[in-house]
């Protein structure tokens, strides 16, 4: 049975739930509510086993903090022996506007602390994230108030479809792969 790590990141804490910066933590709680799982506490993260079809998958929301995800995903990739191509982190993305979902394959983690952590951690950027848009509606110099913001709600209602799509996007990921997934879905 071949088996896939899906990452959420975002921090722990009830200071961090809902910010902006935690879209990865949504998105993977969406996905889980959805196959019917539920998330448990294991090392270094909280984690959610599911199966789509024959696939295999350990959905994970790291307890190591954003900055030290590359930790979790080290540790769970060694444990279950999960190659690299079937790894998928989802992450906020100020580069990109509110809603909008990109999937890539490799690339630098910019800004993003948790995604450079990874990187660094697994010597490498060849494995695949889904981006998605948080917007950059902040004054200059308040960066960091505004993805540890919590969303208003109309964002939020805004936000609705589009974890919805992120759910269908790491599905497709599972069982069509990488390449037929952003063929599918970027730029949509």
């Amino acid at each position: 049975m071949d088996k896939y790590l899906i990452i959420g990141l975002g921090n722990i804490g009830e200071e961090y739930a809902y910010t902006r910066h935690n879209i990865g933590f949504i998105v993977a709680d969406a996905l889980a509510a959805e196959l019917g799982v539920k998330f448990g506490i294991e090392r270094h993260a909280s984690m959610a086993e599911a199966k789509i079809k024959n696939k295999l998958l350990f959905i994970l929301k790291p307890t190591t903090y954003m900055n030290l995800s590359g930790k979790a995903v080290k540790f769970w990739m060694d444990k279950e022996n999960i190659p690299i191509e079937n790894v998928l982190v989802i992450t906020d993305d100020i580069d990109l506007e509110l809603g909008v979902l990109r999937l890539r394959t490799k690339g630098s983690g910019g800004s993003h602390n948790g995604l450079n952590h990874i990187i660094e951690t697994l010597q490498g950027a060849e494995w695949s994230r889904l981006r998605f848009g948080i917007g950059k509606d902040y004054a200059r110099g308040f960066q960091v108030e505004y993805v540890l913001g919590r969303w208003s709600s109309k964002e939020e209602k805004d936000l609705i479809p589009r974890i919805e799509t992120a759910v269908s996007i790491i599905k497709s990921f599972v069982l069509a792969g990488a390449k037929q997934t952003m063929s599918d879905f970027n730029n949509k």
